[in-house]
């Protein structure tokens, strides 16, 4: 089976800021945070975990070998299988990552469909994604105002550290899905 999964980034709405993939139905949930990771561009150097409820939930699949955990509702993503978890279209889940900064990504199951896939594919998006590090919502708020203000405070500081050249522009509406499928040709 194919799972085609819609992932928005919460409490982001101007632009909203979404990825639409699929997969193969049988993937871990650690080939699941690659994917995603992908899509978004992230960098994959925080931790995450994936729940029904976000914090809120008993019960999250997340790297078991980061932690220390005995019996406290946890599940390794590394054994966990979408199709263990996901029954159904229209079912809703949640991803967090970066606990500092909390990147809350909504997942919404919006097909199954019959099939294999060799690669996972991204089909569509919008918006680009934050920068690693860059403080959550309230920092990135922050880094949007300034990145591209010559006369904001933080503009000089903000650009060294993406590597920005004085002619580079941070288009919050960029959304480059040849650069994902590019990079999601490296799967495994």
């Amino acid at each position: 089976m194919i799972f085609q999964f819609k992932i928005q980034l919460e409490r982001i709405t101007k632009p909203p800021i979404w990825r639409r993939v699929q997969v193969n139905a049988d993937i871990t949930f650690r080939q699941f945070h690659d994917v995603i990771q992908t899509a978004f561009l992230w960098s994959s150097s925080h931790l995450y975990f994936f729940s029904e409820k976000g914090y809120q939930s008993s019960f999250h699949i997340q790297e078991i070998d980061h932690f220390d955990y005995d019996g406290d509702g946890s599940d390794d993503a590394e054994k966990i299988k979408l199709k263990d978890i996901f029954k159904k279209e229209k079912q809703n889940y949640r991803y967090i990552y970066d606990f500092g900064d909390d990147w809350d990504h909504k997942i919404t199951l919006e097909k199954i469909l019959d099939g294999n896939l060799d690669l996972p594919i991204c089909l569509a998006g919008n918006g680009q994604c934050p920068p690693e590090d860059c403080g959550g919502i309230g920092g990135f708020a922050v880094f949007k105002e300034a990145i591209n203000n010559p006369s904001h405070p933080e503009y000089e500081e903000l650009r060294e550290l993406l590597g920005f050249d004085e002619e580079d522009f941070w288009d919050e509406n960029e959304f480059n899905i040849e650069e994902v499928n590019e990079l999601l040709q490296d799967f495994e």
